[in-house]
């Protein structure tokens, strides 16, 4: 007997993968089925008889990140060969003749997968000894639950979905999320980039792909674009020992409200002047007098950089709602998050230094209480008003020199 869709969630396999989601997003950790890609980015060339087609289109994705090319019996001989080893080759396969015609020749490397809609194809192929994928269509609960129960039998999902909603596709992943099956979501409209930005992030984790299939330069640079600000990112950071902290008086300082929730090892680069930072801690931390607010970093004056990706930086005063920042781990690892409101009040600051390694010194101007806190360099919160001398804190360092944001090559002193 079929199990509703509705019925999905009360499976405790279901309620055990949420669980695996609830932990990912805490590490920000996964496995993934190929060890060598770290997302699946597959290009349908439906319609497409020569590479040169649409514009060069295809010549073009076959030079970005994309990671797979489907192709079809009526264009595997003309664009097969065109297509660099690196990139997987779907061939999506409906008649049985078809398959037998394929297996009669040489696949080369990687190979081919084979996908279809068709699980007696699928067995087939299998037995045959390709990789398959099972290429399912979703408009109800009947078909949910059907891709879910044959899609873990394969090496990859790839689904499509008829409405526009992503309860579906968090259903799936959650299902998945403990099987060796690569999710890859098809994306119905080739101009469509917000849903495959979205379906990239979907319930933090995300699908291991999407297929995405512009028809037009404009589309693709807009999609390559926004993933290239997908992308996680490491930054270097430095062991400080802290030289003063004092009182300085009034000032304006703001609390960067993001959209997202941090972990109690993550915080936000904030520094008076371009050649370093101190990591600031989120409100994660036990308060005794008020709740915690786990989407907020008390980050500083008004006049500070706060690090974002690409070595770029913004003064706290030109944040706003919808920016772009980044969010750093004890580590090292970043991730990208997005302002949901600037908080900006007139409060008592405090001056804080630290001397790296290198011998620059860094500062940081905050508000001065308690409850406000960097990270030491084990991690732990330090409220600034106990700062000692002495005291060792994380940090980055940055070659100095800056316009807009963005290093230059120029002396410049900054005191």
């Amino acid at each position: 007997m079929t199990t509703p869709a509705s019925d999905i969630t009360a499976d405790p396999s279901f309620v055990k993968n949420r669980e695996h989601v609830r932990l990912d997003r805490m590490t920000g950790d996964r496995n993934r089925l190929e060890a060598e890609e770290s997302r699946l980015l597959w290009f349908d060339t439906a319609g497409l008889a020569t590479p040169g087609q649409c514009d060069g289109i295809l010549e073009r994705v076959m030079n970005l990140s994309y990671s797979g090319v489907i192709l079809y019996p009526e264009n595997v001989a003309a664009l097969a060969p065109a297509i660099p080893a690196r990139l997987l080759k779907i061939i999506h396969i409906e008649r049985a003749e078809d398959l037998e015609r394929l297996a009669s020749e040489p696949r080369g490397e990687p190979g081919y997968v084979v996908a279809s809609p068709d699980v007696r194809i699928l067995d087939q192929a299998s037995a045959m000894g390709m990789r398959t994928c099972y290429r399912a269509y979703v408009d109800d609960g009947p078909s949910l639950h059907r891709s879910l129960h044959e899609g873990r039998r394969h090496a990859y999902l790839m689904i499509r979905f008829r409405d526009p909603t992503n309860i579906p596709l968090e259903l799936v992943i959650a299902s998945l999320q403990a099987t060796h099956t690569a999710l890859v979501k098809e994306i119905s409209t080739p101009v469509d980039v917000d849903d495959a930005i979205v379906t990239l992030g979907v319930m933090e984790v995300g699908a291991d792909g999407v297929m995405f299939s512009p028809r037009s330069h404009a589309v693709l640079d807009e999609f390559i674009s926004r993933l290239g600000r997908l992308e996680s990112a490491s930054v270097k950071l430095d062991v400080g020992t802290i030289i003063q902290s004092r009182p300085i008086g009034m000032g304006y300082r703001s609390c960067i409200d993001t959209t997202t929730l941090f972990s109690p090892t993550e915080g936000i680069l904030v520094g008076s002047s371009s050649q370093g930072s101190l990591l600031c801690c989120a409100e994660v931390f036990f308060l005794p007098y008020m709740e915690l607010r786990p989407f907020r970093v008390n980050a500083g004056a008004v006049h500070s950089y706060v690090y974002g990706f690409g070595d770029h930086t913004d003064y706290m005063s030109e944040l706003r709602a919808g920016s772009p920042v980044m969010i750093v781990d004890r580590t090292g690892r970043a991730r990208r998050a997005s302002v949901g409101r600037m908080k900006t009040e007139v409060r008592p600051l405090r001056l804080i230094e630290a001397e790296f390694q290198s011998g620059e010194r860094v500062n940081i101007i905050m508000q001065d209480d308690w409850h406000v806190r960097i990270f030491s360099d084990e991690a732990r919160p330090l409220n600034i008003t106990e700062l000692r001398p002495g005291d060792k804190v994380l940090g980055h360092m940055s070659k100095p020199g800056r316009h807009v944001g963005i290093p230059v090559d120029e002396h410049i002193i900054e005191t």
